[in-house]
């Protein structure tokens, strides 16, 4: 994660939407019928890969951000009808349209901010309805937008309101019901879960996760994030792509995705926000896990959507070093999405998705923090207009 194939006086020839040629300024014979880019002084990089995201969503809840500044909990909060499900309530009485206009602008803005490719998550709808309209809007903006974007069912974010007292019930639906249906109508490549104390249970999220395995989705898992657990466990059992949070992992889990090929996904900026504990990314790296990180940008835990300050986080707070943020940024943030043979890297045949930055060199996108260092970013090969 170190490694990252620095070139200086290089240059890099998109043709057709994808990368034709990258080498030295020196070796690059005239292409006469390509416009020319010039990014002298500056630095160019994979568009950013953020893998993890709730950002289609509705509502406020900065009124929880002042609850936990004054010293209630996310679990108190939650228990006491806020967190996931008040988002839920603003969600089943919005419109797709709606949705769409939110979520559209999001990605807008996370252009600006150098991310090229973004995975969007349902779990704000709760029933079969609502999560299945989150997923046909998110659809639908992947072929709208210019963003690439991936689109993730997470039916399984938490028991609503109505099936209070009846989980079996609720998993039954989600297993019988909203999978079915998300596979048949082709809305996601991907399954997750919510495997946590209070929510769904490991056993629960194997059956789920099996039955979305066994209709073609990929699986993927919401981990240890407040309490440990034997979440990464079951990741590496079903072979899952990323297994997502782990501010909690123990030493079994660290060794169950040591042993496999799943990524594993940290979210810097949710420990940030909510004041919790980090997910050990030493340890992981050092123990040779793929790690990617990601911002988890939703209303509750983390609202905020910007790829460099989530590298900040982790260099400061979490020991990784610069290098090891922009390989969790891009290519293993690829990884986690499925997609790293097509994104996350400067190389021939890959989609030309770049940025260009206005920094002397990359370790300033962690280390100069709190500013938007993109002068241009560049989208299948198409320099963008803001």
């Amino acid at each position: 994660m170190r490694e990252l194939g620095l070139l200086r006086d290089a240059a890099v020839v998109c043709r057709g939407g994808t990368i034709a040629w990258v080498g030295s300024m020196a070796s690059l014979k005239v292409v006469d019928d390509l416009p020319e880019y010039d990014a002298s002084g500056k630095v160019v990089l994979p568009g950013f890969v953020d893998s993890h995201t709730h950002m289609m969503f509705a509502g406020d809840r900065s009124g929880e951000f002042a609850q936990r500044a004054s010293g209630t909990s996310y679990q108190e909060i939650a228990a006491g009808g806020g967190g996931i499900l008040h988002t839920v309530r603003h969600v089943r009485q919005a419109t797709k349209k709606e949705l769409k206009r939110s979520t559209a602008h999001y990605l807008s803005e996370m252009l600006r901010q150098g991310t090229t490719t973004a995975e969007i998550k349902s779990g704000y709808g709760l029933d079969t309805a609502t999560e299945l309209r989150m997923l046909e809007g998110i659809n639908e903006l992947a072929r709208e937008e210019v963003s690439s974007v991936v689109a993730t069912f997470i039916g399984a974010h938490a028991v609503p309101p109505e099936f209070a007292g009846r989980q079996a019930d609720y998993v039954r639906l989600v297993v019988e019901e909203m999978l079915p249906l998300v596979a048949q109508r082709g809305l996601a490549s991907f399954c997750d879960v919510f495997c946590e104390q209070g929510y769904f249970s490991v056993e629960e999220s194997r059956r789920i996760l099996q039955a979305a395995l066994h209709l073609g989705l990929r699986a993927k898992l919401h981990a240890e994030e407040l309490s440990p657990g034997r979440g990464a466990e079951l990741a590496a059992e079903l072979g899952a792509v990323s297994c997502d949070h782990l501010e909690q992992i123990d030493q079994r889990g660290i060794a169950a995705l040591a042993a496999c090929e799943v990524v594993a996904t940290l979210l810097p900026g949710v420990s940030f926000f909510l004041n919790h504990g980090y997910a050990p990314a030493r340890t992981l790296i050092d123990r040779g896990v793929a790690v990617a990180i990601a911002t988890d940008f939703n209303p509750g835990s983390c609202m905020a959507f910007s790829m460099p300050l989530m590298m900040t986080i982790a260099c400061t707070q979490m020991q990784m070093t610069p290098e090891e943020a922009l390989t969790a940024a891009t290519i293993n943030g690829a990884a986690a999405l499925g997609c790293a043979s097509e994104r996350g890297s400067i190389e021939v045949g890959k989609a030309a998705d770049l940025i260009v930055c206005d920094i002397p060199d990359y370790r300033h996108l962690a280390y100069h923090f709190g500013a938007n260092h993109v002068v241009r970013t560049i989208k299948d090969g198409t320099l963008l207009e803001f």
